[in-house]
């Protein structure tokens, strides 16, 4: 860590505590050169996740707004608030870990239809309408022979 008073880059950690939330590391230092003390605070980086709408135009990951969707797609179905909680949480987690920032709605929207399409055909199915924009009643026929070729 660099001194803030000399520019060197010769410091140590003389003390390191936590903070009450457990949120952020303080750590204490002293330089080596100049021996001054100065502190820091060590916290996880935030990682948003900015959603590329079919527009152009950027909006931050809203976990709630994809629950409200599965939410949607799944009414009056026997799937639980657990599950859906689950997909939400596996698909941040699955963003996050690929390292992108920045995610396209379509991408998004195919992490979902891949879930649902898993737990519940119905849901799946109401869900793929709204996402892939289905025009009339042949567009349903169509995703379900693709669904029954493969089962």
């Amino acid at each position: 860590m660099k001194c803030p008073f000399c520019n060197k880059l010769d410091t140590k950690v003389i003390n390191t505590r936590f903070s009450s939330n457990g949120l952020s590391v303080r750590r204490r230092r002293s330089c080596d050169f100049c021996h001054k003390r100065f502190t820091t605070y060590e916290t996880v980086e935030d990682f948003s996740i900015t959603v590329m709408k079919r527009d152009g135009t950027k909006e931050l990951f809203d976990e709630a707004k994809m629950m409200h969707g599965l939410m949607l797609a799944t009414e009056k179905r026997n799937v639980s608030h657990d599950i859906l909680e689950n997909i939400v949480s596996q698909i941040q987690r699955q963003v996050e870990e690929s390292g992108k920032r920045e995610i396209t709605s379509r991408e998004l929207g195919t992490l979902v239809m891949k879930e649902l399409k898993r737990i519940d055909a119905v849901g799946y199915l109401r869900f793929a309408s709204v996402f892939r924009d289905f025009k009339n009643i042949d567009s349903f026929i169509k995703e379900i022979d693709k669904m029954n070729k493969e089962n």
